[in-house]
Parts: C-alpha cells; structure tokens; sequence
C-alpha cells in the first residue's frame, strides 16, 4: 500500500473511518469523502495524528457531478487513483405498504448509484494503474430483509452491477471485491430512515454483540492485498447465505422470526 492513493466513500466514521486508519496505516494516501463537512474534517485530524496523509472532500456520492469534481481534485492533487472503496450507505426500516417513495429513492441514490457514479469517473485512472474497486455490500444482497425492502433491493442491485463489472474487467488487470459484511457495529442503523423519511435513531440491535468495524475494515484490506473476488463476513453471514442458496422458503420464516424480534418492530404475526 506504500504511496497508492485510496478512495473511501462515506469516510468520516463507521466502517469507512476503520477502513482509512487500516489503509493508512499501511502506507496508503488515504481520501475520505462525506456530506458532513465537520465530520469528515474531524476524522481527517485524526487520521493525520496518525502519521496518515489524507486529503478529505465533502461531496454527496449521490450526485454525479459531485463524484466527477472528486475524482479531478484526487487527480490534480495526487496525480494517480489506486483503489476505490465504495463504502457510502444508508438503511431503512418500515413496512413497504407503509413506506414514503422517496425513502427507497434516496436509499437507491446513495447505495446503488453512489457506487456507480464513484466508480465510472474512478475507473479509467483504476484502470492504469491496475488497481482495485471495492463495493461494500451486505449479507440483505444475498438474503432480502423484511422491513428493508429499499435497503435489500440496493444491495441486491451493487451486487449485480460489480459483478457484471468484474466479469467485464476479467483481463483488464483491474481488480473488483464484493465485501459482504454482517451486522456490523456503526452509526448505519442509528441514521436508518423510518418510513416518512426521517432518521431512526437508534439502533434496534444489540451493537456490541456486532463485529468491529475494526475488525471488518482489516478483513476487507487483506481480502483487496489477496485480490478476492468475494468477502462474505461472519458466522451467522455466511450461514444466512448458504441456507437462503438451499432452503429459501424455510429462511422466509426463519429470517421474518428473527427480525421480528427486534425492540419496536413493525413485523407482527397475525
């Protein structure tokens, strides 16, 4: 990672922070992206107590013309783009006959087309330097989510797209990782959107019974140093996955049942 010039969208804290110390501490010029312009100028002293150098934009990665602004100031201050970690998210959870349209608009903007935006003014300077595209998706792309309909179907959708974009890439030398964390502890659940489009809050679940975003930033590094196609993390993850593959109708119930355990769920049983 010595001197390569890394690109993390939605820097500025939870996974997307980790993922700038793990890489910056490695040798990378890190660049963290974000909305809050606070934020990100609060994580960029951090990292740069850390001996990291990072260069921080505020821009909104569901606004092309804010991606293609980023990637010519990387451009003209680094010279060269490495790596792409698509890491800008949000979450939602309501009922879909209750859901607000433009909570699953938003959600889309930010997940599927941040990500496709990021990545299409990224990828001819990826492409020189025979560097990598991270997205970080989620087990809810392999497995829908009751009460994130919006959240899963985005998902589902980065998932396809990178996909598509590796096979597409095969012998270009660029490098495309689907990263599927589990639950993971961050501030996703606490800015998920309720059904009329404001923020939830707080997090319905147990954080400290997640895995680290630590821990998860450092498995996605050695996954890009391997140049894995594919990162499946956790236990429970992975088993989510292999069961929904075979027995997709007995997850059907075995995924309502454990969501509809969560504090204020508005999944009931009749």
């Amino acid at each position: 990672m010595k001197d390569k010039v890394v690109v993390i969208t939605g820097g500025s804290s939870g996974i997307g922070k980790a993922l700038a110390e793990v890489f910056g501490k490695q040798g990378a010029k890190i660049v963290i992206t974000g909305r809050d312009l606070k934020a990100l100028e609060a994580t960029a002293a951090q990292l740069k107590n850390q001996g990291i150098i990072v260069l921080s934009i505020q821009a909104d990665v569901s606004k092309e013309l804010d991606n293609k602004v980023m990637v010519e100031r990387i451009i003209n201050h680094f010279g060269h783009i490495d790596i792409l970690l698509n890491n800008a998210g949000i979450s939602m959870r309501a009922l879909f006959n209750e859901l607000d349209m433009k909570v699953i608009r938003k959600v889309m903007d930010i997940n599927f087309f941040g990500a496709v935006y990021a990545t299409k003014y990224c990828l001819p300077y990826i492409e020189q330097r025979k560097g990598s595209i991270v997205g970080i998706s989620s087990i809810a792309g392999y497995r829908g989510l009751p009460a994130r309909t919006g959240y899963s179907a985005s998902k589902f959708a980065l998932q396809g797209f990178l996909e598509s974009l590796r096979t597409e890439l095969l012998y270009s030398g660029v490098h495309v990782l689907t990263a599927c964390p589990g639950f993971t502890a961050s501030a996703i659940r606490q800015r998920a959107l309720a059904k009329d489009g404001s923020s939830q809050g707080e997090s319905p679940r147990d954080e400290q019974k997640m895995m680290s975003a630590e821990e998860c930033a450092t498995r996605i590094y050695r996954a890009v140093v391997k140049r894995q196609a594919i990162l499946t993390l956790t236990t429970q993850g992975k088993l989510t996955v292999f069961l929904n593959k075979w027995f997709p109708v007995f997850m059907d119930k075995m995924v309502f049942n454990a969501m509809a355990k969560e504090p204020d769920s508005p999944l009931k049983k009749p």
